[in-house]
């Protein structure tokens, strides 16, 4: 009876950067998803409370938060564009490719394997980016709700922007409302996000979430006797 052995090669993918900004990034929404929902409804935790320190500190937390989202984004951009690495702007060519998306949808179903371009599949690169363009917007619409509260400093010189775009998006009202929903967006993106990259690293038992960890992915090679 013949045994195979599948061999499987050490493939650098992510940098410490990348790696670094995606972990922090995934904190910083986490944290303002949870002080967000908190600032929305107070009342739901401690209903009894009369504590309004509490509310300061969630204020203060997500506010943090907020700008280390805003400077991660930037960079996070930065580095797709220019970085050394070209493994993330190759997958791009997968998105102008009919075959790759077909071959990607298939693979899903259990039908096939994905030979990717670069680091990302077609359909992961335009979800990847789509939050990253949500992740622009919350910046934005953060910084407009944050000039119509504090008037001075780093407020006060957004206020000209800020009270443009709030005339633009319909009003503050509808400021924190797309503020809110898109929200949601990342909390959908999340559950999913997790769900998916668990259940890649079982059906291709490589590109799973010890890449973002340690960097390298580990490909398997075709088997011998």
């Amino acid at each position: 009876m013949k045994t195979t052995t599948v061999s499987y090669q050490q493939e650098k993918v992510f940098s410490g950067a990348i790696r670094a900004f995606h972990w922090l990034r995934a904190l910083a929404i986490v944290l303002l998803v949870a002080t967000g929902f908190y600032i929305s409804w107070p009342y739901l935790v401690g209903a009894d409370s009369t504590d309004v320190l509490v509310q300061g500190w969630i204020r203060v937390a997500h506010l943090i938060c907020g700008f280390a989202l805003c400077a991660i984004t930037a960079v996070r951009a930065y580095l797709f564009f220019f970085s050394k690495s070209d493994i993330e702007r190759r997958s791009f060519k997968d998105v102008m490719r009919l075959s790759s998306w077909i071959a990607q949808i298939k693979s899903y179903l259990w039908m096939g394997h994905l030979k990717k371009a670069g680091v990302y599949g077609p359909l992961q690169f335009m979800t990847y980016f789509v939050i990253s363009l949500l992740a622009a917007f919350m910046c934005v619409t953060g910084l407009v709700l944050y000039a119509n509260v504090y008037h001075e400093g780093l407020g006060g010189a957004l206020w000209s922007s800020a009270s443009w775009l709030t005339e633009a998006m319909g009003g503050l009202a509808m400021v924190r409302i797309l503020h809110h929903y898109v929200t949601w967006c990342f909390v959908v993106f999340l559950i999913i996000h997790i769900y998916m990259a668990v259940w890649f690293g079982i059906r291709f038992r490589h590109n799973a979430v010890d890449a973002i960890v340690s960097g390298y992915d580990y490909r398997p090679q075709q088997p011998h006797p």
